[in-house]
């Protein structure tokens, strides 16, 4: 397994080993072990599946607020998607800034993104399918999100027009307008 620090120190980018032959691959895609091994010591309670039909359907950005805050880790089972997470811990040094990887069934890589990050992603193939870990239960009533456009923050999202969006992460405030629930202690 190799893991990679991204610009946005806690988001970690994952690529388990694979190895294939005439019939195909076979990877470990979690182990405890080696997370531990490698700094991620969380407790996943909750695996979600999400398959998007079309190119260009964007989901995001989206977080939940502390005491349920997640983290997550993000890899793509099927098709290919460009996954973001978005640093929104007041008083970060990288407040407000994001990273992005493409996340394929083909490159097999993952993404860490601790709490305190917002996350989204847009399919970049159709029948996109993709799988993450949660640390937390998803609990509705502490749920956020921020538009997917903000000027302030500056996705380049590899979009050829308008994405397809949910009516609520259409309508999702600005990072300005933002009141985070969560502070930078000083550490990643």
């Amino acid at each position: 397994m190799r893991v990679d620090q991204t610009n946005l120190p806690g988001v970690l980018l994952i690529t388990p080993r694979r190895f294939g032959d005439h019939r195909g691959f076979f990877a470990e895609t979690y182990s405890l072990r080696l997370y531990q091994e490698n700094g991620i010591d969380v407790d996943f309670v909750q695996d979600n599946h999400s398959l998007s039909s079309q190119v260009g359907t964007l989901r995001g950005l989206h977080f939940q607020a502390p005491p349920h805050a997640q983290a997550k880790l993000v890899r793509c089972g099927r098709g290919a998607i460009f996954d973001v997470a978005v640093d929104i811990r007041q008083g970060s040094p990288t407040y407000g800034q994001w990273v992005g990887y493409e996340l394929s069934a083909q490159n097999g890589a993952q993404l860490f993104i601790p709490e305190g990050f917002a996350h989204g992603f847009v399919t970049l193939r159709p029948e996109s399918e993709v799988v993450y870990k949660c640390s937390t239960y998803y609990a509705p009533d502490t749920e956020g999100a921020l538009i997917w456009d903000d000027a302030q923050i500056g996705i380049d999202w590899p979009l050829s027009g308008a994405p397809i969006l949910s009516d609520k992460d259409a309508a999702a405030p600005r990072l300005g307008d933002l009141q985070s629930p969560f502070t930078w202690t000083g550490a990643a």
